[in-house]
């Protein structure tokens, strides 16, 4: 369908593409893959006509209608939601306008048996016809399906697009470019402002679609989920894979395996001959045969061996404090802007736990996040665990960086002991690799400084780490290196995140944001997506009605379960809150000495450390008992906590 052919294109005398070409097909799915800075972006805008290569042609069939959608774009301002999306109907509200006036027309005129008259009814059939295949008068209802799908409600039509946030309007021009079907969809990063019901729908619209997809995601399950086809930009040049993207990562290592190992046997070749060379230069004999071997060195071209694959690379926390059993306790918290963000949140996180929290974009993920690390007011009771030491990456952690340091200087300055031996390998693992570690942070791009503070971040002594949606500028092996550093982490972790691959083995538990509420859900996040999936279906199916005969009495239906303080008595509510106090009290000076214990163990070591004091019985008696009472009290006050939560 779309030839691109001979492709060439140069910056600043580099070749990002070196005479590259290939076909676009009728339904293909193709992911466009390769490292930050291979030129994925620019292939797009070439293949949509905003830029043009230096060399070579892109041939589009006339007719055929190209959607693009930028990973930045300038967006109006100046209506609703529901009359801007309207604009990708234009040509079809013209159309009902002109049936209209053709339609009334005919109403007025008498000349039936006329030849214009019979033209005009033959004009106003046709374009009828046409008007009908595009959708008529249903394309309202088509339009507020694809917002809603998208993640808006009905109420948010009517709202002017100036109240949302830039991820909500570029929501919009997504929905805008959908409505209006054209044959190839050009997608730069459309998950980026999506949450993962948003990235569901637009999944299975794009696996229903008839239209070609050509995309830029590093979004894994997504593109997974979507492409048939990967094609790879590798130093200027694209390998082209006809399977799906976890099937290219196979084959690609196989490739770089063989690439490897022919480079070798060509770089032994290199030397044999060479060293023949070298051997016999000046040796009359053999003058004709050198003369062979430098014509032959002069003929070789090199093997170029793809770049190097530095997800392996495995990234450790440093160590630091054990922190208290329960970083965060959450009782009745609440938080109201001009309208309610949630309420009623309880929830408690354990030492040690990984969790999700999910939900739509404005439910309140962000909200929260802000409330435990102490950044805005909040309602209800929120209790930080002792021993916490927090590292936060908040959606704006990139503006917070020195932009006078160089990239080596700010990570130089946070990395301590043996990391500071690795640099330049964590560096290129994030795609800072060479030059690119001496540019100063002021003239990184936003994606660039992103992945900086998540380096920065990745090497501080912390013990409980709150990462608010950290992949959106990672590219997939970054987020890999990311992902395994976390996994070993043996502190505790919440995630604010929309991408289920990297959450996916990650976390223990979700937390679901939505409706005012935050509901807990055990186990990963495929788990939370078909528990999720399953009540959606429940809902949506009328319950069979139940014939039950009930004495007359009863004739209030009850349709909630009652609550534990609704059943017990005024006496018993006192009573319970009595042993409530106890417990917490109880729980606490558990705790106080388990930390002065833990003090104490720390000046046993270091004593023990000494070749006096290994040596000294009474030491090493106090160490194991004092250790052995450690277990207990840890003991005590897991049961403790346990009676707790089985009063509340």
């Amino acid at each position: 369908m779309i030839s691109i052919d001979n492709l060439h294109v140069e910056f600043s005398a580099r070749p990002l593409y070196d005479h590259i070409s290939f076909v676009i097909n009728d339904r293909d799915r193709i992911a466009l893959v390769g490292k930050n800075g291979a030129g994925k972006s620019t292939l797009l805008k070439i293949i949509s006509g905003i830029q043009t290569p230096t060399s070579g042609n892109v041939t589009i069939p006339n007719g055929t209608t190209v959607g693009y959608l930028p990973q930045v774009m300038k967006i109006q301002d100046d209506t609703t939601v529901r009359d801007e999306t309207r604009k990708a109907f234009s040509d079809t509200i013209q159309m009902g306008k002109k049936l209209e006036a053709m339609q009334q027309e005919m109403a007025e005129r008498t000349d039936y048996e006329s030849r214009e008259y019979m033209d005009l009814v033959e004009r106003f059939t046709n374009l009828h016809d046409r008007y009908m295949m595009l959708g008529g008068e249903q394309y309202e209802a088509e339009m507020e399906r694809t917002l809603q799908g998208l993640g808006f409600s009905r109420p948010d039509l009517d709202r002017p697009t100036a109240e949302f946030s830039g991820g909500w309007r570029m929501r919009i021009e997504l929905a805008k470019i959908l409505l209006q079907k054209p044959d190839i969809l050009l997608l730069d990063e459309p998950t980026n402002h999506l949450d993962i019901e948003s990235i569901q729908w637009l999944e299975q619209y794009l696996a229903q679609s008839s239209c070609a997809v050509v995309l830029v995601s590093h979004d894994r399950a997504f593109i997974n989920n979507v492409t048939n086809r990967t094609i790879e930009i590798v130093c200027g040049h694209i390998e082209d894979y006809k399977v799906k993207y976890n099937e290219y990562v196979v084959l690609r290592k196989e490739r770089r395996e063989q690439q490897l190992r022919a480079y070798e046997n060509q770089q032994k070749e290199i030397a044999d001959t060479k060293a023949f060379i070298e051997r016999f230069r000046y040796q009359a004999t053999k003058a004709v045969q050198v003369q062979q071997r430098i014509r032959q060195l002069e003929k070789i071209v090199p093997i170029e061996v793809d770049e190097v694959d530095t997800s392996a690379l495995r990234l450790k926390f440093p160590p630091c404090l054990r922190s208290g059993d329960y970083p965060v306790i959450c009782e009745d918290v609440e938080k109201t802007y001009q309208h309610l963000v949630f309420e009623n949140v309880n929830l408690i996180i354990k030492r040690g736990e990984k969790v999700a929290f999910v939900g739509r974009n404005g439910e309140g993920k962000s909200t929260l996040v802000k409330c435990i690390m102490g950044e805005i007011p909040f309602g209800g009771t929120l209790k930080i665990g002792h021993n916490i030491q927090i590292g936060y990456f908040a959606q704006n952690q990139a503006q917070m960086l020195d932009d006078e340091l160089t990239v080596f200087e700010t990570i130089d300055r946070v990395a301590k002991g043996e990391v500071r031996l690795r640099i330049n390998d964590i560096l290129g693992a994030f795609m800072f690799g060479g030059e690119a570690s001496e540019k100063k942070v002021k003239f990184l791009s936003g994606g660039e400084r992103s992945r900086l503070a998540m380096i920065r971040l990745l090497l501080e002594p912390v013990n409980f780490l709150i990462l608010d949606e950290p992949t959106n500028h990672l590219d997939m092996q970054s987020k890999d290196v990311l992902k395994e550093a976390i996994k070993a982490f043996d502190g505790t972790v919440i995630v604010v995140s929309h991408d289920r691959e990297f959450l996916d083995g990650l976390v223990d538990k979700v937390y679901e944001f939505g409706g005012g509420k935050v509901r807990e859900y055990l186990g990963g996040i495929y788990d939370w997506i078909r528990s999720h999936e399953q009540s959606k279906a429940e809902i949506s199916q009328p319950k069979a009605k139940e014939v039950v005969e009930t004495p007359v009495q009863n004739d209030v239906a009850q349709t909630e379960e009652p609550s534990k303080d609704d059943i017990l008595s005024y006496a018993e509510r006192k009573e319970r809150n009595k042993k409530i106090s106890k417990l917490e009290k109880s729980i606490k000076e558990v705790e106080g000495k388990i930390e002065t214990l833990e003090k104490r163990i720390k000046e046993l070591d270091a004593v023990l450390c000494s070749p006096e004091g290994a040596s000294d019985m009474a030491v090493v008696s106090e160490y194991t008992s004092t250790k052995q009472v450690i277990d207990a009290e840890t003991t005590r006050w897991e049961q403790l906590c346990e009676e707790l939560e089985g009063l509340r």
